[in-house]
């Protein structure tokens, strides 16, 4: 990414403040080049002061000539900051969303812009161990293109998808994952505490067993169901407990959650398209 370049983050919590630690870490731009906005001006002098940014409360002001904006605000308030951007983007620029569940349609109608991105990422990537699935509109050059992957590969990997559809899709299986892993975790842990365990050891256990496992899948690169009989005697305890989790009907559970998930992605972005449908 050239060092001219600029930034801007509309919105500046955790996720943004991830992509800058990054961008900053891995030498891509200068801090001087980039600019936050956010309500909270305390906020932004915290970030000014961690990170040499530059910061302001007027997201117009925050876009304005920028050759980059990302949308970083949650998705409840894109409808109204849409609206303070419309027709005030550069036309060269790139607009690149990380807001959940809300669709290409949506924005560039709301701005006026038609070069977009739409990306979902997860909160690992705010240390840099995350995953992003992201899709762009016909209008976003090769270089844009190159810059969207610097800007995610600033959270962790990312893929990119033609098809819209599968930024629901990986909303529902990654952007909401880290939820359904911490829950099976905290099972976990409480499970630890019943045995007799303390809290604390039941939570180094199930922490660095999750860790682990994830980290040994990795390298061995064999199928889960391979590395689960790997670990699975007949008449152990491995095959005790896997049972009654079936017999639970963990599989299901599991599937289910994760598309009705995909179906409230949908809906949502559904709204806040008629939203600014509304507005317009």
């Amino acid at each position: 990414m050239k060092e001219s370049t600029s930034i801007a983050f509309i919105g500046s919590g955790m996720m943004a403040e991830a992509m800058i630690v990054g961008l900053l870490k891995q030498k891509r731009l200068p801090a001087s080049q980039i600019i936050a906005s956010g309500p909270r001006p305390e906020r932004g002098r915290s970030l000014a002061k961690k990170h040499g940014i530059s910061w302001t409360t007027d997201n117009s002001r925050a876009a304005e000539g920028r050759q980059i904006v990302v949308l970083s605000v949650k998705p409840q308030k894109m409808t109204s900051v849409l609206s303070e951007l419309h027709g005030r983007i550069h036309p060269d620029a790139l607009v690149l969303s990380i807001a959940a569940g809300v669709n290409i349609t949506t924005i560039t109608t709301g701005l006026a812009h038609r070069a977009v991105v739409r990306a979902m990422p997860n909160t690992p990537g705010q240390i840099g161990k995350g995953i992003t699935m992201w899709t762009a509109t016909a209008e976003i050059s090769d270089e844009q293109k190159h810059q969207t992957a610097i800007i995610l590969g600033a959270l962790g990997e990312e893929i990119f998808s033609k098809d819209e559809d599968d930024m629901d899709k990986a909303t529902a299986l990654s952007g909401t994952g880290p939820a359904y892993i911490f829950l099976f975790m905290e099972a976990m842990i409480d499970a630890g505490v019943h045995l007799g365990f303390s809290r604390r050891v039941a939570q180094q256990l199930v922490l660095q067993t999750m860790a682990g496992s994830v980290e040994y899948a990795r390298q061995s690169q064999n199928h889960p169901a391979e590395l689960r009989n790997q670990v699975t005697s007949p008449g152990g305890t491995s095959a005790e407990a896997l049972y009654h989790m079936e017999k639970g009907g963990l599989r299901t559970v599991v599937s289910r959650s994760v598309w009705a998930a995909y179906q409230r992605s949908k809906a949502l972005g559904g709204r806040r398209q008629a939203e600014i449908g509304e507005k317009s």
